[in-house]
């Protein structure tokens, strides 16, 4: 018989992984839309015991946070920074956004589409700490002084599924919970009826396990119960007006130019054995001023996709905005009834058309597609690139199209193996436009032809080489203008910093935000600065666990019994010596990935010289224990 230690309160895990597991994070970084400041998020690094305990109601799917109205277990901030970034790539002084409750939870953290304003949530634990607080705040981004936004303080936010959007500057969308709703259902003590599943059309409905649905009437008047909002405008003086009905909003997508809100909801009937992600769905059209336009979609209960890859809903899905225009709509909708197994052609149609048609106007057929559409990247102006792919075959293509000329054909410009990434091209990078949206930025050069930059992981037989190409989308040319050293440093671009009302930048005027780090550097981010590509260094984080500073890490490259080569890294404790220390315990793990080729499993998608970053379920914490680490 085994006899455990008497121990009261929870066990803690030995000192030399609980130094690792305690360090806070990095601080994550927002830019402003218009590149002109950039915001610190910091965090903790575990969550309170307190937040894990949360008893949480399971539905649809979800969980919720009955106590706040929001998701359950929701990862948070706890302090919010800011800075200007100068013209020489420095920062500014700290701007510390101040004025909410201490030990407040933030989330939501959004910046207004100019860049004045960040809007956030809070909540906190209420003076009888039975119940959480949830309020929506606004901070001035030049003095970080914060405060509510809502001046009635009976309004109480809804928070399952998308809370607010900014529809201009100085107005939110909002879901809050509508003034009538009462007390929660009680679960009665009889049961409404029994539960009855028929089939007497025997359709065969394939369907993957599934857990946490609705299951019985009771649920379904909990789902209601919790997840159903009122929208609400409101200006940054507080002033609030009412749109639409009450109705379970699951997106919120106002037009770029600011006239036009697309709203999203689900409704019954309800499902028990799906999640909300496939009940009956509406698609509303609205002004910003409350008039209802039109009805753009009300797709039925799906429970019958087929589960074959690249299956999908019928009907029209991913209805969107088109970034660079003020209000024109796409969409995509399956030739296929969206059933991968038929086999046709086009498989996908994009469609295009205004917020309100003219009578009589039909939607443009914008792109037929032989594989299953996957995004648009929109650019000012004249073009556009256009992704499909397809599961079974990993083929990917990329297709330049021309939305505002019909005399242009769209031109193939990769086509190639999603699997192979040594060649994969990257993706372009994208600014914000004045209204916030985000398009394909047009690089200026002396030389004929469209410019845009395309960003990339640059994996290669040696290890990862993140890089910038410039490429002609006219010709398809392409230019490396920048790539990561080799020899020291992991170095990647994480965004443009350059920015232009029409997306529109000169080469020699590029703004980069880059980060860099190595074996025993953490990553620090730097702007670079065109044409002499200076780097300015605008943070300085410490070593999160300096004892680990010098561990051993080496790629591994090795063949499998059926000749497939693979690679792994090895993590060796500091100062390991293995002619004096002698064999060391050795965690190894692994988990498969899926392959359809054997030179695709074998292409090396790792660098040497990244940091080692340990988190709190990383099996690197046995580093800190003498163990060697293979993974």
């Amino acid at each position: 018989m085994i006899r455990l230690p008497a121990v009261s309160g929870y066990r803690l895990p030995p000192k030399e992984i609980q130094e690792i597991v305690d360090v806070p994070p990095n601080a994550s970084y927002h830019l402003s839309p218009r590149r002109d400041r950039i915001m610190f998020l910091k965090r903790r690094a575990m969550p309170p015991l307190s937040e894990l305990a949360k008893p949480d109601k399971i539905l649809a799917g979800i969980r919720i946070d009955s106590s706040c109205n929001m998701r359950s277990r929701m990862s948070f901030y706890t302090g919010i920074s800011i800075h200007l970034l100068m013209d020489d790539g420095s920062l500014g002084p700290e701007k510390v956004v101040h004025g909410y409750p201490d030990a407040a939870k933030i989330n939501f953290v959004t910046w207004s589409p100019d860049g004045q304003n960040v809007a956030f949530t809070v909540r906190y634990e209420d003076e009888a700490g039975s119940d959480s607080n949830l309020a929506l705040w606004v901070a001035n981004a030049e003095s970080g002084e914060a405060r509510p936004l809502f001046r009635q303080t009976d309004i109480r936010l809804n928070a399952i599924f998308e809370l607010f959007v900014w529809v201009d500057h100085s107005t939110l969308l909002v879901c809050i919970i509508p003034s009538s709703r009462g007390d929660s259902p009680k679960k009665p003590l009889v049961p409404f009826g029994p539960r009855i599943r028929s089939n007497e059309q025997n359709n065969v409905i394939q369907m993957r396990a599934t857990k946490e649905m609705l299951k019985d009437l009771h649920e379904e008047e909990l789902f209601d119960y919790y997840a159903t909002s009122q929208l609400v405008l409101v200006s940054l003086d507080g002033i609030v007006k009412p749109v639409a009905s009450p109705a379970i909003y699951t997106f919120l997508n106002p037009s770029p130019d600011e006239k036009y809100l697309m709203l999203t909801c689900v409704h019954k009937p309800y499902s028990s054995i799906v999640s909300y992600k496939r009940f009956p769905k509406k698609v509303e059209l609205w002004t910003v001023h409350g008039r209802f336009v039109r009805e753009l979609c009300d797709l039925p209960l799906a429970e019958n996709i087929p589960i074959a890859a690249n299956s999908v809903r019928r009907g029209k899905r991913l209805i969107r905005w088109r970034p660079d225009m003020p209000s024109t709509l796409y969409w995509v909708e399956a030739q296929d009834g969206g059933d991968a197994n038929v086999e046709v052609s086009p498989r996908d149609i994009v469609y295009m058309e205004p917020a309100e048609p003219l009578n009589g106007e039909k939607p443009h057929v914008l792109l037929k597609l032989d594989l299953r559409y996957r995004r648009i990247s929109w650019c000012y102006g004249l073009h556009a690139l256009a992704y499909e792919y397809w599961h079974k075959t990993c083929r990917t293509r990329t297709w330049i199209i021309s939305p505002d000329c019909n005399d242009l054909s769209p031109r193939l410009l990769f086509d190639r193996s999603s699997e192979d990434a040594y060649s994969s091209p990257g993706s372009p990078m994208m600014c914000r436009t004045p209204a916030g949206t985000l398009v394909i930025a047009k690089i200026k050069t002396n030389y004929e032809g469209t410019y845009i930059l395309m960003k990339g992981q640059g994996a290669t037989p040696k290890g990862s080489v993140p890089f910038l190409d410039l490429l002609n989308i006219t010709t398809g040319a392409k230019e490396r203008i920048w790539e990561s050293s080799v020899d020291k440093y992991y170095e990647s671009a994480l965004a443009l910093m350059s920015y232009h009302p029409k997306c529109e930048i000169q080469l020699n005027e590029l703004k980069f935000l880059i980060s860099k780090e190595s074996r025993s550097e953490a990553a620090q981010y730097y702007v670079s600065i065109w044409p002499d590509k200076k780097q300015v260094q605008i943070t300085s984080y410490p070593h999160p666990y300096p004892q680990l500073a010098s561990l051993q890490r080496e790629i591994i490259r090795y063949e499998r019994d059926d000749g497939v080569k693979l690679t792994a890294t090895l993590y060796l404790p500091p100062g390991y010596n293995p002619s004096k220390d002698g064999p060391l315990a050795c965690l190894i793990w692994s988990y498969p990935g899926d392959f359809k080729s054997r030179e695709a499993a074998g292409q090396v998608r790792r660098s040497p010289n990244k940091f080692a970053r340990i988190n709190n379920s990383f099996p690197l914490l046995w580093l800190a224990r003498g163990v060697c680490c293979f993974g």
